[in-house]
């Protein structure tokens, strides 16, 4: 694939280098600050050591009083509450969050949470996403008055009134864009509506809930130490979700990964022990080592098997939903290899597949479960906006996946009068159609996305931070740099452009596609350092020749048998301007 470089714009030069005396760096490090917006001392300071003071007031929410009034009125009168929430990690996690937060405040207050207090997932095959009619039913026939929504409600509209009818109160904690309508719910908390004021808008739908959770403490009175020890949930859905690891969400996803790897919880703890790791955890690996085996139990099984193993107690209980999960994913992943196949096939037969700006696949038979995940890797294979959709319950339903600047969710709102409804992000989002309805959509969605995309988001973008020589690369600025951690959308790992490389030694071919080779820079006297590119094979003719050629590239630390060793993840090489 081929890949457009972009340079940052660089800061200027003077203050670049008043930054990096006033903060004892090396002046790389003061323009990836600068390029980040913190351009000066103070700012620099909140960006390396965030604290739980950064956290905003959680009251600044829109109807965050009417939540906690209504949770206070709960509690006063022995009422029966439901936590719901959807079944991907964001919702799952989101739902073992609120239920312990609120099992220890039901303790403290005397009330029995066996009986009281309960959680609620629903099937993705039978109920389908969101709130569903029997869930409402569920709290109903149980006498639960009360349900705390994680995770989506925000155009649950009708569900909500028929809520109303049946005398079952919500409280909506979610962040998907909103709709011209609000729920009719007791409170909505969602910093994306237009009348909230609050100062920071992209928390994850666990997030929202950690913000209520939050206002609670406040409301209560309660000891701040226990709501901290839940940030770690907070971590995994701000990286499973790939919310924007900025403000507050830099905060939790901070405090989160080091509870992740000082103090892991039962569940979290089991997954690592089953997956035989034994290293220091980043966001990356929460994205691509425990976000799918909490995600597996919603695809193939029930959500509630990640919601038990994650307020698991002990171990003993936390390795049995783990085993269960295990084989989840290890399912999940062989119906995503022959999906991602078919559907590969499917393009490649296709005779006008090289016209078109979007995809969009329908088969009956693929599994809902894996649909999203089908649909990021045919993203990544063919760079265009996605939509892979399957049968459900008599109606074509299924997930998208856009690429960087396209919103698809505006995009397929364009087409909301074939929908029977939809919802999301800018990148990914969630859609349910009548089958015979497909035809016109895919003709429809193709004619949108062709008018409005640009030619140019059509091959990926490699964002370059700033130009380094290999000899820059010293210990005191790799100390520095992993300062910068943790990473993310909004402060992404930092890309490097080096010129003058060659390769020494031969070069490895990893599983037929990737490269593993020691680069040199040919002007400077450096020691080799090991490099990786991820399906870079096409660039081996390149690198054989021996010419000088140029990098793009992220510095990473390989862990391997207790040891780290320097390693650069390439991500282009290209031939010497």
């Amino acid at each position: 694939m081929n890949y457009r470089w972009k340079i940052q714009p660089q800061p200027h030069a003077v203050f670049v280098n008043k930054l990096a005396k006033d903060i004892n760096c090396e002046p790389t490090h003061a323009k990836l600050l600068h390029q980040r917006g913190f351009d000066n001392f103070d700012k620099a300071k909140i960006f390396f050591r965030p604290t739980i003071d950064q956290l905003h007031n959680p009251f600044l929410m829109k109807d965050m009083d009417k939540a906690v009034a209504r949770i206070a009125q709960a509690i006063e009168n022995n009422e029966k509450i439901i936590v719901y929430g959807d079944y991907d990690v964001d919702g799952t996690t989101a739902v073992a969050l609120m239920y312990l937060f609120l099992k220890d405040l039901f303790i403290q207050k005397g009330i029995n949470h066996k009986y009281n207090l309960a959680f609620y997932i629903p099937d993705r095959y039978k109920e389908g996403y969101g709130i569903s009619t029997a869930g409402i039913d569920f709290a109903k026939a149980n006498n639960y008055k009360l349900i705390i929504c994680l995770d989506c409600g925000i155009k649950s509209i009708d569900k909500i009134d028929y809520a109303n009818t049946r005398g079952v109160d919500f409280i909506i904690c979610d962040h998907h864009t909103v709709g011209d309508q609000i729920p009719n719910a007791i409170a909505v908390l969602d910093p994306k509506r237009k009348d909230c004021d609050y100062p920071y808008k992209e928390l994850s739908g666990n997030g929202v809930g950690f913000k209520l959770c939050q206002a609670l403490t406040q409301h209560f009175e309660l000891a701040p130490n226990y709501l901290h020890s839940l940030m770690d949930l907070c971590a995994i859905s701000i990286a499973a979700d790939i919310v924007p690891i900025t403000g507050e969400n830099r905060v939790l996803a901070y405090f989160g990964m080091k509870l992740i790897n000082e103090q892991p919880r039962a569940g979290i703890k089991a997954i690592l022990d089953l997956s035989n790791v034994r290293k220091e955890l980043s966001i990356t690996d929460c994205v691509f080592l425990i976000g799918p085996r909490i995600n597996a139990a919603g695809r193939i099984d029930t959500g509630n098997t990640a919601v038990k193993l994650l307020i698991a107690s002990t171990s003993k209980e936390a390795q049995q939903y783990c085993v269960r999960i295990n084989k989840n994913n290890t399912e999940r992943q062989g119906l995503d290899k022959n999906i991602t196949l078919e559907a590969l096939q499917m393009l490649e037969d296709d005779p006008e597949i090289n016209s078109k700006k979007s995809t969009v696949l329908f088969s009956a038979t693929w599994h809902k479960g894996v649909v999203g995940i089908v649909a990021s890797r045919l993203t990544e294979k063919y760079y265009r906006p996605t939509i892979v959709l399957t049968e459900s319950n008599g109606m074509a339903t299924g997930s998208a996946r856009s690429v960087k600047d396209f919103d698809v969710y505006e995009a397929i709102a364009e087409c909301s009068d074939l929908l029977d409804q939809f919802g999301g992000h800018k990148y990914a989002a969630g859609l349910t159609m009548p089958t015979s309805n497909v035809p016109k959509f895919i003709t429809k969605f193709e004619t949108v996305v062709n008018r409005s995309i640009k030619d140019h988001m059509l091959t990926p973008e490699i964002e370059i931070d700033c130009n380094i020589n290999f000899s820059d690369i010293t210990p005191k600025f790799l100390r520095i740099l992993k300062q910068f951690a943790p990473f993310g959308p909004g402060n992404m790992n930092p890309i490097f452009k080096t010129k003058n490389v060659i390769a020494e030694g031969n070069t490895k071919i990893f599983k037929e596609v990737h490269l593993g080779l020691d680069v040199v820079q040919s002007d400077y006297k450096t020691s080799p350092i090991a490099a990786i590119g991820f399906n870079l094979i096409g660039r081996l003719e390149l690198i054989k020749s021996k010419k000088p050629f140029e990098i793009s590239y992220a510095i990473e630390e390989n862990q391997y048998n207790g040891q780290r060793i320097l390693q650069l993840s390439i991500k282009d090489i290209r031939a010497q301007d």
